[in-house]
């Protein structure tokens, strides 16, 4: 594998860091942290500049919460100054690792994203009779450190961009020498990066028909169930061998015709169905808002600027009829 040339040094030139702290205020500017941040610029500049030349980056403090959309999750934000960092450390080396991943990746990318992933799924499911799903069991905190950084450094050459990364990974434990936080971008980009070797795995060297990942949710697909099984196998060996992962035990082997769940959707050769987990949203998300419009709340423009988000979870789904019927029936159901 031939390594990148970035440096730090590229990572810290003045435009790409000034560049950076612009893009993570974008839209957060009345935010105290951000704010202080913006009213003394040129010093903090420099000092992120110093800091990451010498060593000494990155902060690495965190602010934790809970979200419970779609299921509950542990969030980690880092403070601003980090952001920054993290901005500036993608804007070089985001499109070396976009530039070394396989098409058919498609989370956390430009271009790219859940709806596409769902469209290429479909035109899988029309060419190929049997799929196999799987995804990976607490994804984020079970990524190995040393894995992750062992991976970045045969695509990196610069030593001292190199430790960054690493100081950067290091900053996060949810066990030792395990994990990434939710909520920061290079988690994002990393965690994508770290599931490449097992798609060149499925494309080169299993060479199965076609293939669909959004970040540790898999998907692939065969000719017939024997071949599925089997790829089944040598995956899960993958996975736990030479990634220190683990796979859920939702497994599914079935054929494309039955209808492939990915993404929130259920993906049928000739329609796109809003899966369970969508409905469900959808009842609740516009329960939510009628009930504060009938409650004086909120007003008609609201509810209707507010619906349109709502209607916003089916996107990309065949379910006009069923839309309709949602919008009409009262109170709100899960049909």
């Amino acid at each position: 594998m031939k390594r990148s040339p970035v440096t730090l040094e590229m990572v810290a030139a003045y435009d790409n860091v000034a560049g950076a702290a612009v893009t993570a205020g974008r839209g957060k500017r009345t935010i105290p942290e951000v704010r202080d941040y913006f009213s003394v610029f040129e010093g903090n500049i420099a000092r992120l500049r110093d800091s990451i030349l010498d060593g000494s980056a990155p902060v690495g403090a965190m602010r934790q919460f809970r979200m419970f959309d779609p299921k509950e999750r542990i969030i980690s934000v880092p403070s601003f100054a980090d952001r920054v960092l993290h901005h500036a450390l993608i804007n070089r080396i985001g499109p070396v690792i976009e530039k070394k991943m396989v098409d058919d990746s498609y989370a956390c990318r430009t271009g790219k994203g859940c709806h596409a992933a769902i469209r290429r799924a479909q035109q899988h499911s029309r060419r190929y009779a049997w799929f196999v799903k799987i995804d990976i069991r607490h994804y984020f905190a079970s990524i190995d450190q040393g894995i992750l950084a062992a991976l970045l450094r045969r695509t990196f050459k610069d030593d001292e961009l190199c430790n960054l990364l690493e100081r950067i990974i290091a900053g996060f434990h949810s066990s030792p020498g395990k994990g990434l936080p939710i909520g920061s971008l290079t988690s994002q980009y990393f965690a994508n990066y770290y599931l490449d070797p097992l798609d060149r795995f499925l494309l080169e060297e299993l060479r199965v028909r076609g293939m669909v990942r959004y970040m540790d949710d898999i998907v692939w697909w065969c000719d017939n169930g024997v071949a599925a099984r089997s790829n089944l196998d040598d995956v899960t060996e993958f996975i736990e061998r030479r990634l220190f992962l683990s796979v859920k035990d939702n497994r599914q082997i079935n054929r494309a015709a039955h209808g492939l769940p990915l993404c929130g959707m259920r993906i049928f050769p000739g329609v796109i169905l809003l899966g369970a987990r969508r409905r469900r949203r959808f009842a609740a998300r516009r329960r939510f808002w009628e009930t504060a419009y009938c409650s004086a709340v909120i007003d008609s423009g609201r509810l209707q600027r507010s619906m349109a988000g709502v209607l916003g979870i089916t996107a990309g789904a065949d379910v006009r009829a069923w839309r309709r019927r949602q919008l009409i029936l009262r109170p709100a159901v899960d049909a």
